[in-house]
């Protein structure tokens, strides 16, 4: 990635920066599906809610002030959740179905919270994975990501191990860098 996610957010507030904009969909995207999902959506209604929300964000984003109290993901969720309750009273207007509430139980709260992070950090190796030479990135995906031991990952590589855990932290802090603001 090339900017900060703060910059980012900052960029975002300008509907014209395309890039800004397909990066945002690149790593949004598959957790608003799996939000959806959460909810109960079929796959098809899942896209539909994801396209919602971020057709919404593009007027909404120039509001999004980062001021620490509250957190982009949290804003977000909030957006899209707001969305699936107009889709579903839109619904029950038209006489169709009744959406039912989703059933979550207390502690479904700390999976899908788990599930976001897991899903945000791993799309965004993803996008950083042409900052870093070819080794250090795969170190760092192979360990951090794949479970992989050290010692393994760098006998494949032609690494030492100390090489493989110095690759995988340079990589983690430039994740931690690219998701500061977007993820607390």
């Amino acid at each position: 990635m090339e900017a900060t996610s703060l910059s980012l957010l900052e960029r975002l507030g300008r509907p014209t920066d395309q890039s800004a904009w397909r990066r945002f969909v690149e790593l949004y995207t598959p957790l608003l599906l799996a939000y959806g999902r959460r909810l109960g959506l079929s796959a098809d209604d899942a896209a539909d809610l994801a396209q919602e929300v971020l057709v919404h964000m593009v007027g909404r984003l120039a509001d999004f002030a980062h001021d620490g109290r509250r957190s982009f993901r949290a804003w977000l969720k909030v957006v899209a959740r707001n969305c699936w309750l107009n889709r579903r009273d839109r619904h029950r207007a038209c006489r169709l179905d009744a959406v039912p509430e989703p059933a979550v139980a207390d502690d479904a709260e700390a999976v899908i919270e788990r599930d976001y992070l897991h899903s945000v950090a791993r799309r965004a190796l993803r996008l950083m994975q042409t900052d870093f030479e070819p080794a250090t990135w795969r170190a760092c995906w192979e360990t951090a990501v794949e479970g992989r031991p050290a010692a393994e990952v760098a006998a494949e590589l032609g690494l030492t191990a100390g090489a493989v855990y110095v690759a995988r932290s340079r990589v983690l802090a430039r994740l931690r860098q690219e998701l500061a603001g977007l993820v607390e």
